[in-house]
């Protein structure tokens, strides 16, 4: 299983090519380095601050948690710190676009590179289509406050229902299908304008978040607080287990290595610092949603702007609400969506893929086929699939991702021990083992204890989802990839 490690200096050749290689008659197969410390940690903020705080509060408050969402942004959040710490060093020290794919290749080798590059691009591409879904919500939302009604069954898939649990009788999610095909558009164009966008909208939906703050702590009723655990312990972790989508920005900032101008310093800013400003908002957001709606109305792709649509006298607050939401959720979508490419364009790269999907716009410099299809493919999974599914199996390849990062952390410093980076504190061992554990007691124990979600033949649906992609996946690997690897004769 551990056969057939990429060495370290094969990945920093490929990812630091001469200039001059790019104008060979081959097209490029090297990305631009464009991305700052304040680009990378915005763009981190810029998929973090999101999806957590705009859409799944509602659904997972509402179905998991109740009032307790609060303690479960904390576990996931806990989490997510030991996860950070390893991927700043990591994608420090291999600066390679890939994020967990490339960093297992180094360290773990051709099978489980493959194993986890799999389910990243699981991860990305559903952890997209969730994000769209919650934006058509705020959009529609928005639409109405101006007099413009988008047709209930173009709103919602076949399987949507309402705050209550009664259907919607919807057909597709049209707003979220083409806001997928905005997003596919911008990333084609290339990565340095996508950074440009990003900057300025995460810095305007960081100002909605303070004003929802600001707003909504006025009106918190604390008889909305009670009880505390409606769900038990078990729904509380399967909350985290749930919501811990939300922190997925960070690792996606790691599929941007190689286009950062000095990764060794600018990742671990990146990572880091995204991750430390927007738990803090998180935790302070939650407790505030549910303290000012009760948890068993919040079962809603737009719960903030519901929430303030409950305070008298705030409709324009509202409409401000959800413009950010846009905005906030727009980020999301163009990080998710640029992360999922690229490690779609590593696999590639490296032979496990067939190599067109490497190949690189002449003019753009981005993967322009790998971004159609995907686009297409994102888009439609988005208008007809439900979001509480989405969401858990996104779940799934994330946690997955967060081990074997962990696992990559002493080996590389065991088989490189001359490589240069960020280290996590205490030593390569303490921190790498708690992310580890703690990532697969998520996945162990939120979906066993919780009952609030559905199983199919016996086995939780988080689960059964990620078994089947993976059984999809592993024979693509066994047919193609392995002969067709660039390691294949070593």
């Amino acid at each position: 299983m551990l056969e057939r490690v990429k060495p370290l200096d094969a990945l920093l050749t490929e990812s630091n090519a001469p200039e001059a290689d790019l104008t060979a008659v081959e097209a490029p197969t090297t990305l631009k380095k464009t991305l700052g410390p304040v680009s990378l940690m915005a763009m981190g903020v810029g998929a973090i601050i999101g999806t957590g705080i705009f859409v799944l509060t509602g659904v997972a408050a509402a179905k998991y948690t109740g009032p307790s969402l609060t303690i479960s942004f904390i576990i996931a959040g806990v989490v997510s710190i030991f996860a950070a710490l390893c991927y700043s060093e990591v994608a420090s020290r291999v600066p390679v676009a890939g994020s967990a794919y490339t960093f297992t290749y180094a360290s773990l080798g051709e099978r489980f590179a493959w194993i986890i590059g799999w389910a990243l691009v699981l991860e990305y591409a559903l952890g997209a289509a969730t994000v769209s879904v919650g934006w058509s919500g705020y959009f529609t939302s928005l639409m109405s406050h101006i007099g413009w009604q988008i047709p209930q069954y173009l709103q919602h898939n076949m399987w949507d229902t309402g705050p209550s649990g009664e259907p919607l009788h919807g057909f597709m999610n049209l707003p979220a299908f083409l806001i997928i095909g905005v997003i596919g558009t911008l990333l084609y164009r290339g990565t340095h304008e996508s950074a440009m966008v990003n900057n300025v909208i995460v810095t305007f939906k960081v100002c909605v978040v303070l004003f929802f703050i600001a707003i909504g702590a006025g009106h918190v009723n604390q008889a909305n607080w009670t009880p505390y655990f409606p769900f038990g312990w078990g729904g509380t972790l399967f909350g985290a287990f749930f919501v811990f989508f939300a922190y997925i920005g960070f690792d996606a900032v790691s599929t941007a290595a190689e286009e950062s101008v000095n990764p060794k310093r600018d990742m671990p800013i990146g990572i880091i610092g995204s991750l430390a400003i927007c738990t803090v908002l998180y935790i302070i957001v939650a407790a505030i949603l549910t303290g000012i709606v009760s948890y068993t109305h919040l079962n809603v792709p737009q719960p903030v702007a519901y929430a303030i649509d409950q305070i008298p006298r705030l409709g324009a607050a509202s409409a401000l609400i959800s413009v950010g939401a846009i905005a906030g959720l727009t980020t999301v979508l163009l990080v998710m969506m640029f992360g999922q490419i690229r490690v779609f364009y590593a696999m590639s790269r490296d032979g496990l893929l067939p190599p067109v999907f490497a190949k690189l716009h002449p003019k753009f410099r981005t993967p322009g086929l790998s971004t159609v299809l995907f686009t297409i493919f994102i888009a439609i999974v988005a208008a007809f699939t439900p979001i509480s599914l989405l969401g858990s199996l996104t779940n799934m390849g994330t946690l997955a991702a967060f081990i074997l990062v962990a696992i990559a952390v002493p080996i590389l410093r065991n088989r490189y021990p001359n490589s240069t980076g960020f280290s996590v504190p205490f030593g390569k061992w303490l921190i790498p083992i708690l992310s580890a554990v703690s990532a697969f007691a998520l996945i162990v124990a939120g979906p066993l204890l919780s009952t609030g979600i559905g199983h199919i033949i016996g086995i939780p649906i988080p689960w059964f989802g990620f078994i089947v992609w993976l059984l999809i996946g592993l024979p693509i690997y066994f047919i193609y990839g392995r002969s067709h690897s660039k390691l294949a004769g070593r």
